[in-house]
């Protein structure tokens, strides 16, 4: 089964079903909790900005602690590597529900202007699902097996003037690639395509820098991400996602 879909078609509540489906512990509590398996401190690469084609990005690897009404959901770790010019983000969380803990590992292939070339996930929660999404231009295939359904295909056209970004449903660790496509030397309200791929939602969001900010007794760079239902603030040091903050939903990520 094969379905296309143009984004500039889809209506607004797209755009907003996308940013709060990536969104799913902050936007949602109640929805799950996740972690990552790697992960411990920065390597020393860190240290050093990596510019590239316009998408900013430090080698990194670390952990999020993931926390709903002041609790702990679960955890992320991650790891951003350059790869022969370009880059490979890697995240592996694990939910914790009433149901028991489900898993979730996502691995996105970015080119060194940091577009995307390929995006693969698995889950383990309710029922068992995998996915491949290649890019090609401004279009993206989704291949997508479920346990014990037809595999599905659905292919995405893309805005030809906005930068595309994919934020998937509990894989924090993509909003550091989020956080190196704006630019900074621009600055102002910038606005980025979408797509989530476990939800099979294409959107748009906008993020503008609010400056340096305090976080937890630290300056670090803010950036904020919006949708006209929900804003996220992301805290960065020299490049490194450390903290996301959902105001109106008392759920945050931290780095450990």
């Amino acid at each position: 089964m094969t379905h296309k879909i143009g984004v500039r078609s889809s209506a607004k509540n797209a755009a907003r079903a996308a940013f709060i489906a990536s969104f799913a512990i902050l936007a949602v509590a109640a929805l799950a909790r996740e972690t990552f398996a790697h992960g411990h401190h920065a390597s020393s690469a860190a240290s050093v900005r990596t510019v590239a084609g316009g998408l900013q990005l430090v080698p990194d690897k670390g952990k999020f602690k993931i926390l709903a009404d002041g609790k702990e959901a679960g955890e992320e770790e991650f790891e951003i590597t350059p790869s022969n010019g370009d880059w490979i983000v890697r995240g592996n969380s694990t939910i914790r529900t009433d149901k028991g803990d489900s898993h979730i590992n996502g691995t996105l292939e970015l080119r060194a202007d940091g577009s995307p070339v390929r995006y693969d996930w698995t889950t383990d929660g309710d029922k068992k699902a995998a996915a491949s999404v290649t890019f090609s231009g401004r279009q993206a295939s989704i291949d997508l097996n479920v346990a014990n359904t037809q595999p599905y295909t659905q292919q995405l056209t893309f805005s030809p003037t906005l930068p595309l970004a994919v934020l998937d449903n509990n894989l924090y660790d993509q909003y550091a690639v989020l956080a190196g496509l704006y630019n900074p030397s621009k600055g102002g309200v910038q606005t980025f395509s979408v797509l989530v791929p476990q939800s099979l939602t294409p959107g748009s969001v906008s993020v503008e820098s609010a400056g340096k900010q305090d976080s937890n007794g630290k300056e670090m760079d803010e950036l904020v991400v919006k949708t006209d239902d929900l804003e996220l603030d992301l805290f960065l040091d020299k490049g490194r996602l450390m903290r996301i903050v959902a105001p109106d939903s008392n759920a945050e990520i931290v780095r450990e």
